[in-house]
């Protein structure tokens, strides 16, 4: 699941900036949910284990999404107002879906999550309305189903899937080997190593555990006991998610 790759691909901007070109390709995970909804809830209930990233599977309970379609094209309108915005779009369509249990499948909703990206929302519901986004969605869809050596399905590729210089990386992998991937394509680290915490929240804002984990290279434990610290001292907003996850954002 791309929400679990969050904290390495932040990770990654942090390391090497600039040097790292970016380009976000929609799959389209589940263009039709209706009458799936339970095993959609199942899944999610596995992946947050899995993944170590804040999940309410409640979402497929209480508000189900019809089909995630809409929501590619919705980022891909995002895109329109660059790729900085629509990394920003993308973040906080995730965080809607995956934490805060928002049925995000048509308009209005998009239109209010790209006022809270801090988009401009009157260009994003004329490009998100448009013809040309469903086009350019279409090309990412004809992009996925490309499929390269060494991909362990052979429909599409899987999700998540990353492709540096002419490697490709299927699924979830170590940091690592993705950093190794960006060196052997040219990037040149900006940043190595990890950053502090209070550095990771004035570049990000809102984080969760385990992002802080990768960004600021403390064990689970301590990230834990820094984060509530500064929570007891108003310095970040602990917001709940589902039963027993967390995000936190800068106050």
């Amino acid at each position: 699941m791309s929400w679990g790759n969050e904290p390495n691909m932040r990770r990654l901007t942090v390391e090497f900036g600039d040097s790292l070109g970016w380009k976000l390709v929609m799959g389209g995970l589940g263009r039709d949910y209706k009458g799936h909804e339970k095993g959609a809830l199942l899944r999610w209930v596995e992946d947050a284990a899995a993944i170590e990233m804040p999940m309410d599977p409640l979402l497929w309970k209480d508000a189900p999404i019809s089909s995630t379609y809409p929501a590619c094209i919705a980022v891909k309108a995002a895109g329109e107002q660059g790729l900085e915005a629509q990394s920003r779009y993308l973040r906080v369509l995730r965080e809607g879906l995956m934490c805060f249990r928002r049925k995000l499948d048509s308009l209005e909703p998009f239109a209010e999550e790209a006022r809270r990206a801090g988009l401009d929302v009157e260009r994003f519901r004329v490009d998100a309305a448009s013809h040309a986004m469903v086009e350019a969605f279409g090309a990412d869809l004809e992009l996925t189903r490309q499929v390269p050596p060494g991909s362990p399905r052979d429909d599409r590729v899987p999700f998540p899937t990353l492709r540096v210089g002419d490697r490709w990386l299927f699924g979830r992998v170590a940091y690592e080997e993705l950093r190794e991937a960006c060196l052997d394509a040219g990037a040149a680290p900006v940043q190595p190593g990890s950053i502090a915490v209070d550095d990771a929240f004035a570049r990000f804002e809102r984080l969760a555990a385990k992002e802080v984990e990768v960004l600021c290279g403390l064990a689970g434990p301590l990230v834990w006991a820094e984060l509530w610290r500064r929570a007891t001292e108003w310095l970040l907003r602990p917001l709940r998610v589902g039963s027993g996850g967390w995000l936190f954002e800068r106050v």
